[in-house]
Order: structure tokens, then C-alpha cells, then sequence
């Protein structure tokens, strides 16, 4: 049975720094907790119904990716057992077990850097307009969804609210620097490599990813935020995989759809969702995870 929906975190004593579309990140000490919340975001909205166990997919799966990759480059990550936070946040272990994570603080990098493999989503429009997504140049005649020639960078900026921008290499690099540009466009790539050929060994497709970066006070380039999930990806099965159109995905999807269908202007009010969009979605995250990780959740102290 599915847990129960947390929507919002009331962590009393603890500084609330940011309540962002999914997260909830509290001042603990000289370091954050960084909780996800079930809450789900579609065309710019946070929805009127969360997706029992989504915040706990977001959160497992970064500690994976993050235990996976910290030969590539450090990250924010200190903890994921409740045990091991400040004293004054272990008495709400019932908000933040299996769904948070004791994180270094960091100067966030105002560039989001963006790895893609196939052409969908923005990039599609994108190409569609101009032949190009972010500036790069690609070949002519190209389908939605089909696998790009190679790997791209495409830098993004990032919003507060509303959708992030793409940008070009070059617009990045005048908003943080070209040699900083350089190193985050490296790890980038490789970060997304190594997703790219852990998710084939799962039947998994990773298409594009977004990867968060931050300066630590002594002046350390860390990763932050959250890793290769389905927020932050787009993940497709392998085994339906077929360009020219959308791809089945591991994702929100289910909830794109549903909104279309009902003609949703996108515009307050919110919607609520039926019961068995709620499921179908949870079933996909929850897929995604068991089929990435090779494991279930891990179960939470009643």
C-alpha cells in the first residue's frame, strides 16, 4: 500500500531557507536538510494532489547516483540517516526518513548544465525553430526522440519561477566564466556517460539530465541538488523505444497527458487529479527506481 502524501513540511525550531516546487530545504547548523515533499509540478504549477512515495523515489535515487559517482566529483551529500542530523531536526524523523538528506552548503552556480543524448522536450522545439539547440548546429531532417549524432552541453539559466531558459555555451560562459564553463561542461558529460551506461544496463534509455553545481565556502566545486531522477531526467524504456513522436516515459507524463485532456488553461486554479492518475504515476517513479537501483525503497519507521 501506497504511504501516506506529504505535501508540506512543518519543521518547527529549524530555519525554513527555501520552499522550492518540490523541495523543502531547512537551515540545520553549518549545513541544510534538504526534504522532498510528494508534491508534483506540471506546465509551471505545483498540482492540488501529491504522488504518495515520489519525494521518497527523488531522494533514494540521488543517494544512489551520488554514492555512484563521487569518483567523478564530490557532492553535497553528508547524510541520509535521520540519526546522524543535529540534534534539534531527529524529532521529526516521521517528515524526513527515506525522504531527505543532511547536505554541505554551498554557493549555488547560476547555469544549470543540461546533458542530451536524444532530441526531445525543449531541445525539440528548439531544432525545430532554428536546426539548433542552444547554438549547436545539427543535421537536417532529424525526428522527436531521435538519438543525437553525440552527446550535447546545453546550458540552461535557472528560474525561481517559471521555465528555465536555454542558452548557448557562450551566453553561460559570460554569466560564470569560461574556465568554470569548461570544467562544469566536462563533468557534465561525464556524469551523464556514466547514467547513460548504467541506465542501458537496466533496459533503461536516459535521454537528457540536468545536473546542479555549487562552491563550497573554501572554494570546492561540488555537485547539489538532486541526481538523475525523473525530475531531473528523461528516462524511456528501451524496449518501446521508437523516434518520430514522444516516448513512453518514467515520469509525470501520465500527468501532462491528463491535464491536456481535460483543457486545463494552465492558469490558477489548480487542478486536483483523479486516483488513477495519482497510481499510474507513482508506479512509474517507483518503477524507474526499482529498475535503476536493482532495489525496493527503503521502508520507514511507522
Amino acid at each position: 500500500m501506497p504511504s501516506h502524501v506529504l505535501l508540506d513540511t512543518q519543521l518547527d525550531g529549524l530555519t525554513l531557507v527555501r520552499r522550492g516546487k518540490v523541495r523543502d530545504v531547512y537551515a540545520a547548523g553549518d549545513h541544510l536538510i534538504l526534504v522532498a515533499t510528494d508534491r508534483i509540478s506540471a506546465f509551471d504549477y505545483v498540482l492540488g494532489s501529491g504522488i504518495p512515495d515520489k519525494g521518497r523515489v527523488l531522494n533514494q535515487l540521488s543517494a544512489f547516483w551520488f554514492a555512484r559517482t563521487g569518483g567523478i566529483i564530490t557532492n553535497h551529500l553528508i547524510s541520509t540517516n535521520v540519526d546522524e542530523y543535529p540534534e534539534e531536526a531527529r524529532r521529526f524523523r516521521s517528515q524526513l526518513e527515506g525522504r531527505s538528506l543532511l547536505a554541505r552548503r554551498t554557493t549555488p552556480i547560476q547555469v544549470e548544465c543540461v546533458a542530451r543524448g536524444y532530441i526531445s522536450g525543449s531541445g525539440w522545439k528548439d531544432y525545430k525553430a532554428t536546426g539548433e539547440v542552444c547554438g549547436i548546429p545539427l543535421p537536417k531532417g532529424m525526428r522527436e526522440s531521435d538519438r543525437l549524432p553525440e552527446p550535447i552541453f546545453t546550458p540552461a539559466t535557472k528560474a525561481d519561477s517559471g521555465h528555465d531558459e536555454n542558452i548557448s555555451e557562450e551566453a553561460a560562459a559570460q554569466v560564470v566564466g569560461a574556465d568554470l564553463l569548461a570544467r562544469l561542461k566536462a563533468l557534465t558529460m561525464q556524469l551523464y556517460a556514466h547514467g547513460v551506461a548504467h541506465a542501458e544496463s537496466k533496459g533503461i534509455i536516459l535521454a537528457d539530465t540536468k545536473f546542479e553545481f555549487g562552491i563550497t565556502d573554501d572554494g570546492e566545486l561540488i555537485l547539489i541538488d538532486e541526481m538523475m531522477t525523473p525530475d531531473s531526467s528523461r528516462y524511456w524504456p528501451k524496449d518501446t523505444y521508437s523516434p518520430g513522436g514522444p516516448q513512453p516515459s518514467f515520469d509525470k507524463q501520465y500527468v501532462r497527458d491528463y491535464l491536456e485532456s481535460i483543457k486545463w488553461n494552465k492558469q490558477p486554479p489548480v487542478p486536483s487529479l483523479p486516483d488513477d492518475v495519482i497510481q499510474n504515476t507513482r508506479s512509474k517513479y517507483l518503477d524507474a527506481f526499482r529498475r535503476l537501483t536493482g532495489r525496493e525503497l527503503a521502508a520507514v519507521s511507522a
